[in-house]
């Protein structure tokens, strides 16, 4: 585990946010399987790996046996990070959708150390120019805004992050992760270039594309 990662032991929380309607999917993405795991395991193991104890957000299937529970109401990713929030004590936390395999579990301490350092109220990585919704870095102190946000109708995670960043008057900080990459402080254990972190999983067609760039980029060894 790195530095940042046992830094942030204290004041974070991870949760993967499962609660989609996976219309597109035919099934719950949650339990639909990539390179022999639920894409729900692929998600709680990058967070796990970048050191956060991670939880489930708005399951709609019983995932309990992979993580605990986080129950919320039903109405969409908003909803789900508003009963994370409301669900911890920790300072921030770290919020990845369940259908995003590829991102490298050393994003995750990027995103916490500026999130800490800048006091941010939220913190999101870029690529290719265009600002990602996650995962993303959440201080708690947000959750009034974001709730009222749910509660108005306006559940958009994005627009709900900058209405509690204007609300607190504290940073919404963006990242720019080829930056990162062309620094050497950011990179894929595979070597999958950064604009392929970000792939969701939202149809049979990506989870045939998500198998084979993990087949080009991760290859099994011959036996």
């Amino acid at each position: 585990m790195n530095r940042a990662s046992d830094d942030w032991a204290g004041d974070a929380a991870g949760f993967v946010l499962a609660g989609g309607q996976s219309s597109r999917m035919g099934s719950d993405k949650a339990l639909i399987e990539l390179d022999g795991e639920p894409l729900v395991v692929h998600a709680l193991n990058i967070l796990r790996s970048a050191g956060l104890i991670a939880m489930i957000a708005g399951a709609r299937s019983d995932l309990s046996k992979y993580a605990p529970p986080i129950n919320d109401t039903g109405l969409g990713p908003l909803s789900g990070i508003c009963a994370a929030l409301a669900s911890t004590s920790a300072e921030f936390a770290v919020f990845l959708p369940v259908d995003m395999p590829l991102l490298p579990p050393s994003l995750i301490p990027v995103l916490q150390q500026h999130a800490r350092l800048t006091q941010s109220a939220i913190t999101v990585p870029s690529v290719n120019g265009f600002a990602q919704t996650f995962p993303s870095v959440v201080r708690r102190a947000a959750l009034p805004t974001l709730q009222s946000e749910l509660d108005a109708g306006n559940d958009g995670c994005f627009s709900a992050f900058r209405a509690a960043a204007v609300h607190l008057d504290e940073p919404f900080t963006i990242i720019t992760v080829e930056n990162l990459v062309q620094a050497g402080q950011l990179e894929h254990p595979n070597n999958l270039p950064a604009a392929l972190w970000f792939l969701n999983v939202n149809t049979p067609a990506d989870l045939t594309r998500a198998q084979s760039l993990i087949a080009q980029f991760d290859p099994k060894p011959i036996a």
